[in-house]
């Protein structure tokens, strides 16, 4: 197929087109005042030149119109001046097409004022407008057939809303006030369609804290509620997901935004500034979003950030000279899957980083591929052209490693930056985006791919400029929609540069986190390694901290140094607060009666969960006086349950007397001290005081129970003495007191033999009946 006039003329023509516009106006300037007129002097003019009518465009249709269509311009004129403006009319003025994309960029800087250009629709088309006083507004709407505006082949065209009329110090019709903006067209649609890719972002700053809440159920706490007003009716994430679910787009997706919103969905708080915590009220919003995200994503291509979107250039130029930096990248990565999966039940695409900006260097390339990306999303103006290339070339370019750069067009993803609350501002950046997408279209025969990556967070105003733009676009002639996938797998443009810049732009560099925060960071790393061995559930810390560690170094803390900060510091003292609630309990003086006495030292467990894999260690300051179980310090395995404390006992041995500093420290298995020592001292005595009052107290005891004993013994003997007297019989009875003889028939009785089975046995011998010896007596 043949190239159209249109484009020969691009390629062959360009510098002669540049310049048409100058000379086209130059007859309509010198016929806009009359032959006989004065020239007004500098102030005059100053006073009454093309800015004395503000001329605001607030509303363009269609965007990019066919040959049947009516252009219809609407918006509104403000006189500024200080007279009246009278006999005045207002029409569209069209100017040539451009010769190349760099007019655009002019032209949309000095949309408004300047000399007027282009030849008049007027007649019909125009709306007169008889008096505008000083200070006076007025609405205006313009509608123009398309064939009236005679534009002839396709192309980007300027199209103005002039003002021309007269006042009072100028008595002749002059022009007194011009907006321009874009018209592409292409009445036909003949040519290759250029393959555009729409990026489309839910990313948002960080909202969660690493705090739980102080209950075992682990209630997330949010830094403030401005999450629920974005997702909320109106708000900006609101938007993008309902724009987002009407276009063709790849959807980025940062997978905290999907943890934070889906911990909204059941119980949390939200901490006010005064650090009070308050219930979150706000579930059904949250679930209502993520159900209207996981509808609009079925069936589309994700492409998920690491975790928590994090700062790819300030890790490769801050973070890599602290160790274990990069560590949080691939954490962060494999973090990414799970939970867009889990969230969303879709698939994402984890193979893409996103640098800030689209700027990248070859230290930035390097850390983007260490935790597995190979395709690098960059942006035209880092990676900029420097062959003999006439045309913007394909996106995909190789860059060495295996790793290839995707880089969008910086022209159309800077176009919805700044204000767009405004309907003037919003609608000339829709026409804007256009026009430079036709002209990408236009600057050859060869189809290409382009990809739109925009600001990472839109605000709702620049959402719907955005929707706008792009809903024109993939109803239009000139584009077809593509995935990010395959505008990554289109084949390079042969002249296309894939050599990555050296340099770094000084302006996004003051915007990145430096060492300290870095340091700070790997600070809380180690606190949080030493604190989750002795944690018997690991999971309801190291989680929420290792994913507060992700969100510390996110790409939504470029030009927040102060809240970045906040943050951390926030992270780093609740995490000191938690490793607080396990520890020694303070101890006073101990004093020891004697050589050897047991120390109890107390731990207490204050956290939700059990603690174990804890060593107490008890150091004597001086081992040649006090030793602890015969040696200088003793360990002693401590485990404690949630919410109690254990004593831990210890043997020692005082080897002189007087005071010895003993220090109890906790260690972790790994060796590595826990917590706050605390010490304590112990004074050893060979007899304390209290130790002599306890002995004279026994002896004392123990002399009045000899004495007691003694007394009793003493009475008991005269008690029997005196009753022996009174019972002695006389010598003529003795016979009388003969024993009666025995019944030889009566059973004898074994005294060491119960009679019974409850009966005790006998305290004394049983009497023998063997033979007695010589000369024993023997009792009849």
């Amino acid at each position: 197929m043949s190239p159209s006039p249109a484009r020969r003329l691009l390629r062959h023509a360009g510098a002669l087109l540049a310049a048409a516009p100058l000379v086209a106006a130059l007859p309509l300037l010198s016929g806009t005042t009359p032959a006989h007129a004065s020239a007004p002097s500098a102030a005059t003019a100053a006073a009454t030149g093309t800015t004395t009518v503000d001329v605001a465009v607030n509303e363009l249709s269609p965007g990019a119109p066919s040959e049947s269509d009516t252009l219809t311009v609407k918006g509104r004129i403000t006189n500024n001046g200080k007279q009246a403006v009278t006999g005045a009319h207002l029409a569209l003025r069209v100017g040539t097409s451009y010769g190349g994309r760099s007019q655009i960029d002019a032209d949309a800087k000095s949309s408004t004022g300047g000399t007027p250009s282009g030849r008049e629709i007027g007649g019909k088309y125009a709306k007169k407008v008889p008096t505008l006083a000083p200070g006076a507004q007025q609405d205006f709407t313009l509608s123009v057939p398309a064939k009236a505006l005679q534009l002839g082949s396709e192309g980007v065209y300027q199209i103005s809303v002039a003002l021309m009329g007269q006042t009072a110090a100028q008595p002749y019709l002059q022009t007194l006030g011009i907006q321009r903006s874009f018209l592409p067209w292409q009445p036909d649609g003949t040519g290759p369609r250029t393959k555009t890719t729409v990026l489309w972002p839910l990313i948002s700053s960080t909202h969660l804290t690493a705090e739980t809440g102080t209950n075992e159920e682990q209630t997330p706490v949010f830094n403030d509620d401005s999450l629920a007003e974005q997702i909320g009716a109106g708000g900006r994430l609101q938007r993008m997901l309902e724009l987002g679910s009407e276009l063709d787009v790849t959807w980025v997706i940062d997978p905290d935004l999907l943890a934070s919103v889906d911990a909204m969905t059941e119980s949390y708080k939200i901490k006010e500034a005064d650090g009070k915590l308050t219930s979150g009220k706000d579930q059904s919003t949250a679930k209502a979003w993520l159900s209207e995200l996981e509808t609009a994503v079925q069936g589309q291509k994700v492409v998920t950030l690491p975790f928590a979107d994090p700062d790819l250039a300030s890790l490769a130029h801050s973070g890599t000279k602290i160790s274990g930096s990069l560590g949080h990248l691939k954490n962060a990565t494999d973090a990414a899957e799970k939970t867009v999966d889990t969230i969303l039940h879709v698939k994402p695409d984890t193979s893409y980083a996103w640098p800030a900006d689209g700027a990248v260097d070859p230290d930035i390339v390097k850390v983007a591929t260490s935790a597995g990306a190979d395709k690098i999303i960059a942006r035209s103006d880092s990676l900029r052209e420097t062959g003999t290339l006439t045309y913007t070339p394909s996106a995909a370019r190789p860059i060495g490693g295996g790793a290839t750069a995707v880089v969008a067009d910086a022209r159309l993803s800077t176009a919805f930056q700044g204000d767009m609350t405004g309907a003037e501002r919003s609608t000339l950046a829709v026409q804007e985006f256009l026009a430079q997408s036709l002209m990408f279209d236009l600057q050859t025969d060869k189809q290409r791919s382009v990809v739109v990556a925009p600001q990472r967070m839109p605000t709702a105003s620049q959402a719907q400029t955005m929707a706008e733009a792009v809903g024109i676009l993939q109803s239009g002639t000139w584009s077809q929609p593509q995935s990010l996938a395959a505008a990554a797998k289109a084949k390079p443009d042969p002249g296309a540069t894939t050599r990555v810049p050296r340099s770094y732009p000084a302006y996004l560099r003051k915007q990145e986190l430096k060492p300290p925060a870095f340091e700070e960071i790997a600070a809380t790393e180690s606190d949080l390694e030493n604190f989750k061995v002795i944690l018997t559930d690991k999971s309801r810390v190291v989680t929420p901290f290792g994913r507060a560690m992700d969100r510390e170094v996110s790409t939504s803390w470029r030009g927040r140094a102060g809240t970045a900060t906040t943050f951390r510091d926030g992270v780093s003292s609740y995490l000191r607060g938690l490793t607080d609630q396990v520890m020694l309990i303070e101890k006073s003086e101990v004093k020891l009666s004697g050589r050897s006495a047991t120390i109890p030292v107390s731990v207490q467990n204050n956290l939700w969960q059990d603690v174990d894999h804890l060593t107490l260690r008890l150091t004597s300051g001086n081992g040649t006086r006090l030793k602890i179980n015969g040696e200088t310090f003793q360990d002693q395995p401590v485990k404690i349950s949630s919410g109690h404390s254990q004593s831990v006992k210890f043997t020692t041995t005082a080897k002189a007397t007087g005071p010895v500093t003993v220090h109890a420290q906790l260690f972790t298995r790994d060796g590595d001290a826990y917590g706050q020592e605390v010490s304590f001292q112990v004074d050893a005595n060979e007899v304390t005081p209290t130790v002599m009052l306890v002995i004279a107290g026994g002896v004392l005891l123990l002399v009045l129970a000899g004495f007691r004993m003694y007394t009793q013994r003493k009475r008991a003997a005269a008690d029997k003495a005196a009753k022996a007297g009174e019972d002695a019989p006389d010598s003529d009875s003795e016979a009388a007191a003969e024993p009666a003889p025995e019944d030889e028939s009566a059973p004898t009785a074994r005294a060491d033999v119960p009679q019974q089975p409850s009966d005790p046995t006998a305290d004394t011998s049983s009497e023998s009946t063997a033979p007695s010896g010589t000369g024993e007596r023997v009792d009849r």
